[in-house]
């Protein structure tokens, strides 16, 4: 392409000066060819040739520094735009498909600084997941986690409704012949496709689709509360021991980053000792069907539907275990809500050291999720602190006269798929995981000294245990 006069005229006028990146798209804008325009134009500049050679050669990696790349796009139907050289930032590329790739720092260290890269697994390398029940909580918040995992997948559906069955695998593309009934169950032996089961099941069913699935050889993730009662969780336990599979509890708030760090401040004594810890979990039913209202099939109301997440975390931010507890339960008489189950449990737990943990727990109210740390020096609130998302960390401390409060922000991180994520991790590395079957069996112990506390009216004392996360596993990595 020949250039016109207009612009052969403006090069010999620059000759032997820059010609400025907002004049060279100027001219290149007006449908010039922009290849023997550059050409042109760096032969006549003081550099010579070489510069203009690298400049239009930029290689992967290049700082932008040292890349002027100015070109101009032309599309196929002959329109141009301006547009610059594509060049490789700067990365350091490890071998393993776990380390992340090291981008250039572009952060000042005034901001928060970014996270690792993401390094999901080829899908290939993930961990099978066979979900066990098709209700609310597989289909509104772990199918869709699974697009945020990084070593999990969903690869088999069990559930008693083959119309939903047939919807949600067309839906997430899990093939027919990986469907089970709950009569198929065993069949999941078969499928070398799944490696580990999730059981999403009312509470009355968790004991026996564990035991049951141990014997097909899969590991297995359960859902809390664990079972109905302590003894089923000892058989559940046993079972898994036996098949030598790995049994985890799905105590999601253990992997989501807002606890873990107020469990991190409190384990450094950020604000001094830990004095007391005030916790509420609450929200409102209505349907006196759902399996939530009947104690066959739920084991409790409110303490081990909701309730349970006020002891299980403080059992993990302080990392002890208590040694008393006094309750108090109630219920609306006449509201078919609670015939059989509790609308309201509230329960003290006391803890080495003179720590006391007071959690009201209740059905009928409107939602109400948080935590306060009570300390020596300050104290630390998390609002929606066992909701699936929005939590807000609230920290309060003095500086001479001032007081200061101040609010965390943390990267939110999906619950459900740091759950999952861990799981898995534990399974292709072949370690116990953090929240294993007894972390579940304690809970339950606990729970029914709170019930008995319940029914006699006065304090129930706990056998002593020593030393600290006592039933847990391996910290997980970071997510």
């Amino acid at each position: 392409m020949s250039f016109t006069n207009e612009l052969l005229n403006t090069v010999l006028r620059h000759a032997g000066q820059e010609v400025s990146r907002k004049e060279f798209l100027n001219l290149a804008g007006r449908g010039l060819a922009v290849g023997v325009a550059a050409g042109t134009l760096a032969s006549c500049q003081s550099d010579g040739p070489a510069k203009a050679t690298a400049a239009a050669t930029p290689t992967t990696g290049t700082p932008a520094s040292e890349v002027d790349a100015s070109t101009i796009y032309t599309a196929p139907s002959g329109q141009q735009v301006p547009s610059s050289e594509a060049v490789s930032p700067p990365a350091k590329v490890p071998a393993g498909l776990d380390k992340p790739i090291e981008l250039e720092a572009w952060k000042s260290d005034v901001d928060p600084k970014s996270g690792p890269v993401p390094t999901p697994l080829p899908p290939d390398k993930r961990v099978g997941y066979a979900l066990v029940g098709l209700g609310h909580l597989t289909l509104e918040e772990l199918l869709p986690a699974f697009g945020e995992c990084k070593k999990s997948k969903p690869v088999a559906l069990v559930s008693g409704s083959p119309e939903k069955l047939k919807k949600v695998a067309q839906q997430y593309g899990i093939k027919p012949e990986s469907c089970y009934s709950y009569q198929d169950y065993e069949k999941l032996k078969d499928n070398p496709d799944v490696q580990a089961i999730y059981i999403v099941l009312p509470n009355s069913l968790h004991a026996e689709y564990v035991i049951r699935g141990a014997k097909t050889g899969k590991h297995i993730l359960c859902e809390k509360p664990m079972a109905n009662s302590a003894k089923e969780c000892e058989l559940m336990i046993a079972a898994c021991k036996q098949a030598n599979v790995k049994l985890m509890v799905a105590y999601r708030i253990q992997y989501e980053p807002y606890n873990r760090q107020v469990r991190d401040m409190i384990r450094d004594a950020k604000f001094g000792k830990v004095k007391y810890i005030q916790a509420q979990n609450s929200q409102s039913s209505a349907n006196p069907d759902h399996w939530r209202h009947k104690k066959d099939l739920a084991g409790g109301g409110a303490l081990p539907d909701i309730g349970l997440y006020c002891l299980n975390t403080s059992r993990f931010l302080l990392g002890t275990e208590p040694t008393e507890v006094f309750a108090h339960s109630y219920s609306t008489p006449g509201n078919p809500l609670f015939k059989e189950v509790e609308e309201m449990m509230t329960f003290q737990l006391r803890f080495p050291g003179g720590i006391v943990v007071d959690s009201i727990t209740h059905y009928n109210t409107h939602d109400s999720r948080y935590y306060r740390v009570n300390t020596e020096r300050g104290w630390l609130h998390l609002d929606n602190a066992y909701a699936y998302t929005g939590q807000q960390l609230k920290t309060s401390h003095a500086e001479g006269e001032a007081k200061m409060q101040n609010q965390i922000t943390i990267p939110a991180k999906n619950q459900f798929a740091a759950e999952m994520d861990h799981f898995s991790e534990c399974i292709l590395e072949n370690k116990q995981p953090h929240t294993p079957g007894e972390e579940g069996l304690q809970d339950h112990r606990i729970m029914d000294a709170i019930y008995q506390s319940a029914r006699e009216n006065r304090p129930v004392k706990l056998p002593e245990v020593k030393g600290t996360d006592v039933f847990r596993g391996p910290e997980p990595k970071q997510a």
